[in-house]
């Protein structure tokens, strides 16, 4: 079998995820590659009243108002970016699509599910685990974000 085939049977059994990882406040983070809709250079989102810290805004998307969503802020960072450089990943999990706001794409990663090790227990101060699991590429540890924690539940949405 050639090695294309054995990447493809690797695929199929689902021994090997894809990750498209990126940057946020200088720390290596990762989404699963079928949750991505597409990449986009960053935009200008208007601002709405009440919406929560970590909401920048929304966007028209090709007639689509698009929640942007600082990812810097959800996940607790203090960091403070030039908006102007930042690269937003429009993501859709079940019926939601949500623009996340991050400092930069970094590459597409294909990583072996037996590489991915659960984080450690932790206690939390009221905040959801927004970190599914952990793993290692070219000595870098990269956290996998679970989406459905990082996304706010549909009722609390800019949008």
């Amino acid at each position: 079998m050639t090695d294309a085939g054995k990447q493809i049977d690797k695929q199929k059994d689902g021994t090997e995820t894809e990750l498209l990882s990126f940057l946020v406040g200088g720390q290596d983070y990762s989404v699963d590659i079928m949750s991505v809709r597409e990449i986009r250079g960053g935009a200008t989102a208007t601002s709405l009243p009440h919406s929560p810290d970590y909401v920048r805004g929304v966007i028209n998307l090709r007639g689509t108002v698009l929640p942007i969503m600082d990812l810097s802020k959800r996940l607790g960072m203090n960091t403070e970016v030039d908006s102007d450089r930042n690269v937003i990943i429009v993501v859709a999990v079940e019926e939601r699509t949500v623009g996340l706001m991050v400092d930069a794409v970094s590459d597409i990663l294909a990583i072996p599910e037996e590489d991915m090790q659960p984080p450690p227990e932790m206690p939390a101060d009221n905040e959801r685990n927004f970190v599914s699991a952990l793993t290692i590429v070219d000595g870098r540890m990269i956290r996998i974000l679970d989406l459905n924690s990082v996304l706010p539940p549909a009722n609390e949405e800019a949008a």
